[in-house]
């Protein structure tokens, strides 16, 4: 499938956002962060502007991107109308817990049921976003049962990582926060080892001879090809990327998303105060350009089951 920058920029930034509001709620109403305005300010802040800001991105794929409204209506049989829907409703519960945390302090009563709601929410649009290409059985690379927990430990360890960074920010104990985001970027790190290996070993049980019913007979081949020029189609359903560029970008996959953050997490976690950034902020952002760098790939490597019209043998 072919890249759109709108869309890698869109999962990666919302992702993260998701992930960051999840565990703010989560430790907002278990007692794991410290009650402060300026904690609440902050962290409520940058996960509502990544979600935002990654959301208005995704409308730039469409042919119309002033008609993106009209995706909510579709939430009865489409996984993109219930993300959108389930993106909107989550809105109300971080605003919600924004208010309550900033303006009327840790004591309100009110603060852990938005909590709970605002985690519930991110999770659960997260969770429609990875449904989006999990669904999609003519996709054998994502349709598969490693693709929606990939879309969550993904998200939940972009997320810990930048909240420790805003944690230790501002000047609060990020040990705790480093050290869960050091559990979720192990655990993100085995689901994509456990997806390649899966895509690489596995193929789509549709080929020409189970396409055309003409197994029997033998091998099918193409007798020429069906357009004289490439096609929309095909620049988007029949995108290659060569098997060593593959390969390379793996690797560095494996180091700037996962190995290279997890080090400079548990560095931090095994600092305090302010000292702890030094190996804090560096993780997060080696850990963005990976998940830049990990979309791309998700995308890069599908191979619809159109392209056996085009020639190839597998999809």
């Amino acid at each position: 499938m072919h890249p759109a920058y709108s869309v890698i920029f869109f999962t990666v930034s919302s992702g993260i956002g998701y992930g960051l509001l999840a565990l703010i709620g989560i430790f907002a109403a278990t007692g794991g962060l410290p009650l402060a305005k300026d904690l609440g300010l902050v962290g409520l802040g940058v996960g509502f502007v990544a979600v935002s800001v990654g959301l208005l991105s995704s409308t730039f794929h469409l042919g119309r991107p002033e008609r993106a409204w009209r995706a909510l209506t579709q939430w009865k049989s489409s996984w993109l109308s219930r993300e959108g829907v389930a993106a909107v409703l989550t809105f109300l519960p971080v605003i919600l817990l924004a208010y309550t945390w900033v303006y009327r302090g840790g004591a309100a009563k009110t603060l852990e049921i938005w909590a709970m709601l605002t985690a519930l929410g991110s999770f659960g649009t997260v969770y429609c976003t990875g449904m989006i290409y999990r669904s999609l059985k003519t996709i054998h690379q994502w349709h598969n049962a490693w693709t929606l927990p990939n879309y969550l430990a993904l998200g939940l360890a972009g997320g810990s990582v930048w909240l420790a960074v805003i944690v230790a920010m501002l000047g609060y104990d990020a040990q705790r926060i480093a050290a869960v985001a050091a559990v979720t970027l192990m655990a993100a790190w085995l689901g994509k080892v456990g997806y390649w290996r899966f895509i690489d070993t596995t193929r789509h049980p549709v080929t020409p001879e189970t396409a055309t019913g003409l197994g029997r007979f033998g091998q099918v081949s193409k007798f020429e090809s069906p357009h004289t020029s490439p096609n929309d189609l095909m620049k988007e359903m029949g995108y290659q990327v060569a098997r060593k560029h593959a390969t390379k970008l793996r690797r560095y996959v494996h180091a700037f998303c996962f190995a290279l953050p997890l080090v400079l997490t548990l560095v931090g976690a095994a600092m305090s105060g302010a000292m702890a950034l030094l190996g804090l902020m560096p993780a997060a952002l080696l850990m963005t350009l990976g998940l830049v760098i990990e979309r791309w790939l998700f995308f890069a490597e599908a191979n619809h089951v159109v392209t056996l019209y085009y020639g190839e043998k597998t999809a």
